[in-house]
């Protein structure tokens, strides 16, 4: 959590969420929502640009979509809400 919020470095925030989203994994998208719910705009504006990197880049497409959906049932309101958040994002083509 601490490199995904990291407020002296935006680039380590953005290179995490971009490698967090490359691996596509339930866990991994987890963190990436529970920064989202506890980010600021600007820390959010970052980690959006991290996952549109990685949905945008070379290699294929992670499932974000799939986990996210895994994750709108987690017991964890934060969770939930932050992953709507990156839905979003991975639905827009514009991110």
């Amino acid at each position: 959590m601490g490199l995904l919020l990291d407020a002296e470095d935006t680039a380590v925030t953005r290179q995490t969420a971009e490698a967090l989203t490359r691996l596509g994994t339930v866990p991994a998208i987890r963190l990436i929502a529970l920064a989202v719910a506890e980010a600021d705009d600007n820390q959010a504006d970052w980690l959006q640009t991290g996952v549109h990197d990685a949905l945008m880049g070379p290699g294929g497409v992670p499932d974000v979509a799939g986990a996210c959906g895994k994750l709108a049932r987690d017991p964890e309101e934060a969770v939930r809400r932050g992953a709507t958040d990156i839905s979003a994002w991975a639905d827009d083509p514009r991110c």
